[in-house]
């Protein structure tokens, strides 16, 4: 799994700082997201699953490996 983050339609909202907050935070600057790990192990897979699936700007795309 690979996570992907659209910078530019980041609103700050925090869902995903709030439900997975091993794999998201958020800027101090702006409060946008900041995406600690781009591949995250196995066991952290469901949280980047549901942080993308809450996000209500779609910034999260996640990209399952074949």
């Amino acid at each position: 799994m690979r996570i992907r983050i659209d910078h530019d339609r980041c609103r700050g909202a925090g869902q995903c700082a709030l439900n997975a907050p091993e794999l998201f935070d958020q800027s101090e600057d702006d409060g946008t997201v900041v995406l600690l790990d781009d591949e995250p192990p196995p066991e952290l897979h469901d949280s980047a699953r549901l942080a993308a699936a809450l996000c209500p700007n779609a910034v999260i795309s996640i990209v399952e490996d074949s």
